[in-house]
């Protein structure tokens, strides 16, 4: 095996860590001795020790002059645990291979540039590419201070999202919403409006086949808090919050009737009529939500867009057809031209059970 292939098995490590460590990237690493895999590790939670303590605890003393591979530059800073440079150097570890260099500004090439002053071989750059996609949430929020926000819509070839009367149970298949539940649990937080709500009063959570999900905090665009009191977000089991999302100065009997059912209130600008989508990613940055999901319906989807706040589209299409009136992908203002339309970068297109997906980048931040 070579260095692209032992990468490839520390990225799947690393992909372990979804949504159990945001803030934080997921990282996986790799301990190679003579052409033999003598340690693994991922980072498993927050707080809890990096990918490399828990490979280099896992080679023991075969760790001496062998090769570790992580999916991301090591630190070389005291945080929650102590640098992981410092633990490699006593490791006798004689040679680093990382896929990507922290994207930190205040940190970037400090790892490398430690373990390379102290003697050791550090190649950088290996499946690159692979491994900026898989931490692309942590990528944004590191550099901005905002979430790094997909929008998923699921349509009819036609671009309708629910019939004529909002009927949209089920406009794709099994497969394709048992995908959605696994974005859900990677992405810290799920955004929806009130309509939805009323609508089809959803649970909102991570409901896996195969382990426990992790719910993400709940959103809802509720300007006037019109939130049923008894929805059923409010009255399920979760440890996740549900937050409804207002204008300012809410009226108070309102406020007090929901937040004593449960609900906490985040009060962000209007602009216009809507929630300030801009100033609510700027308010989700400074309490430490590194990624949103909106699964919103036409009105929110069209202002997320319109407040180009959206990094990510995750376009499901079902083999159906309305072949008439319904309800569109998107609602609101659009513009004149075509050449005005929003354009998709590094597309990528699969079959999901019987539908399709497609995804695209509206600002990649993998560069």
């Amino acid at each position: 095996m070579n260095d692209n292939e032992y990468m490839a098995i520390a990225l799947e490590l690393a992909a372990r860590g979804a949504g159990r460590v945001s803030p934080n990237p997921m990282v996986g690493a790799v301990v190679v001795r003579n052409g033999r895999i003598v340690g693994k590790g991922y980072h498993q939670a927050v707080g809890g020790p990096h990918a490399e303590v828990h490979a280099l605890d896992d080679a023991a003393e075969q760790a001496v002059g062998a090769t570790l591979y992580v999916t991301l530059e090591p630190c070389n800073h005291h945080g929650r645990t102590p640098p992981c440079t410092e633990k490699i150097l006593r490791s006798g570890i004689r040679r680093v291979v990382v896929a990507m260099a922290d994207p930190n500004p205040d940190v970037r090439g400090g790892g490398n540039s430690f373990l390379r002053d102290h003697g050791l071989e550090v190649v950088c750059g290996i499946r690159e590419a692979e491994a900026r996609r898989l931490n692309e949430s942590f990528v944004k929020f590191v550099r901005t201070r905002r979430p790094f926000v997909v929008l998923k819509i699921a349509a009819t070839l036609d671009g309708r999202i629910a019939t004529s009367n909002g009927d949209a149970r089920w406009v794709t298949g099994p497969e394709a919403r048992s995908m959605v539940h696994r974005m859900r649990h990677r992405m810290d937080a799920i955004l929806v409006g009130i309509g939805t709500v009323k609508a089809d009063d959803p649970q909102l959570t991570a409901r896996l086949q195969d382990e426990a999900g992790v719910d993400p905090i709940r959103l809802v665009l509720d300007t006037h808090l019109a939130m049923p009191p008894d929805a059923q977000m409010l009255r399920q089991r979760s440890e996740a919050p549900t937050y409804l999302v207002c204008g300012p100065e809410p009226d108070r009997q309102r406020h007090r009737m929901l937040t004593d059912a449960g609900a906490r209130i985040l009060e962000v600008p209007l602009n216009g009529v809507l929630v300030d989508m801009v100033a609510l990613m700027a308010q989700l940055g400074r309490m430490n939500i590194a990624s949103v999901l909106i699964e919103g319906g036409a009105t929110v989807a069209g202002s997320a867009l319109r407040s180009d706040i959206v990094d990510k589209l995750a376009l499901f299409y079902a083999p159906k057809l309305l072949a008439g009136e319904g309800v569109p992908m998107c609602a609101g203002p659009g513009p004149q031209w075509m050449k005005e339309a929003l354009a998709l970068e590094n597309v990528t297109v699969e079959r999901v059970g019987a539908d399709i997906l497609v995804q695209g980048y509206r600002h990649d931040m993998g560069e």
